[in-house]
């Protein structure tokens, strides 16, 4: 029994880290195709050149001021809003808990509009408070009327919240068209025009969400238990559940603040994770962190081929994409309960 034991904990640990290092290299790839494909694709040889050794040549621009930052940015998105989404779940215990589909992105970004329409604020640092107080503000309205026990009623009553955001966000738009008229992209969640400086604007909350989830993993692993459980393992349920949602907010407020309101990522890949690696908290935070940039990126990629001369922007694109793995989601937990 104790070598059979043995034997299965080594293969889990074998299976773990084969999924590790198998995130790490997409991660890479798709940086690298992030880099080097748009409306002209340039070859890897101009990509390193532009890097390593830059002169000044149109490819060298193309790279460092345009779809290096877009790049850079996407990463760090996709890193928050695929730990959002694996915080959520963990926290309410429901499967199909999401920042972007039950409201708190778009709770986030109804708070930008608000205050670049009438407090005139426009630094990526100051709007991001904005936004943390409008996803806390969507993350009470859900929990107060959809609950957590019941994973249809939260979505409901995230879908009736995110439809009064939106409907907040398109009077705004109405009312003031000028001022709000070069938000229209980024109301729909979109990494283009993006440079560095508003990333590192972000960057103390952004950074200050990842400690606050690396502390977490192990007592949501006890939280997930029970709260008799997790109080007999030395954990505070209340305090977990409480800072775990302060750690969702700042991941939603600073990704929502970096490039508007994107659903379906922190849905989509928790839900891979944890198929891959099972339920540990310890390896699902992390590799949500890890898969989340490479499905937004792969995302953002894909917008640009398809578009034509144009392109799709990212955000339609993980809505695309995403309705379809809810609907998969769906019937999974459909015929689970059956």
């Amino acid at each position: 029994m104790v070598l059979l034991g043995e034997r299965v904990t080594s293969r889990r640990w074998g299976v773990r880290a084969t999924v590790l290092v198998a995130a790490l290299v997409a991660l890479v790839a798709v940086v690298v195709l992030s880099i080097a494909f748009g409306s002209n694709r340039l070859p890897l040889g101009s990509v390193w050149h532009a890097l390593f050794s830059y002169s000044g040549t149109f490819e060298d621009v193309v790279i460092r001021d345009d779809r290096l930052p877009r790049t850079l940015l996407g990463l760090a998105v996709g890193v928050g809003l695929g730990l959002a989404g694996a915080l959520l779940q963990a926290i309410t215990r429901n499967p199909v808990a999401d920042p972007g589909l039950l409201g708190i992105n778009h709770g986030a970004a109804v708070a930008i509009v608000l205050g670049g329409a009438v407090f005139s604020v426009s630094s990526p640092q100051q709007l991001v408070w904005f936004a943390f107080f409008g996803a806390l503000a969507g993350t009470v309205l859900v929990t107060v009327i959809g609950g957590s026990v019941s994973p249809l009623r939260l979505v409901l009553a995230g879908v009736a919240i995110q439809a009064v955001f939106v409907g907040i966000n398109q009077g705004m738009q109405m009312i003031n068209t000028h001022s709000l008229d070069q938000m229209r992209y980024w109301l729909v969640g979109s990494l283009v025009n993006r440079n560095l400086d508003s990333l590192a604007g972000l960057l103390p909350f952004f950074l200050a969400a990842l400690v606050i989830a690396g502390v977490l993993a192990r007592p949501l692993n006890a939280v997930a238990l029970g709260d008799d459980s997790a109080r007999g393992l030395g954990a505070n349920p209340v305090l977990t559940r409480a800072v775990g949602m302060i750690a969702v907010g700042l991941l939603s407020a600073t990704a929502t603040a970096a490039c508007g309101p994107i659903a379906f990522v922190g849905l989509m890949i928790p839900h891979v994770v944890r198929a891959l690696v099972g339920q540990d908290e310890r390896w699902v935070l992390p590799l949500s962190a890890l898969l989340g940039p490479v499905l937004l990126l792969g995302c953002d990629v894909l917008g640009r081929l398809l578009g034509g001369n144009g392109e799709i922007q990212v955000g339609v694109m993980t809505d695309v994409i995403g309705g379809i793995a809810f609907v998969v989601v769906a019937r999974r937990l459909k015929a689970v309960r059956r």
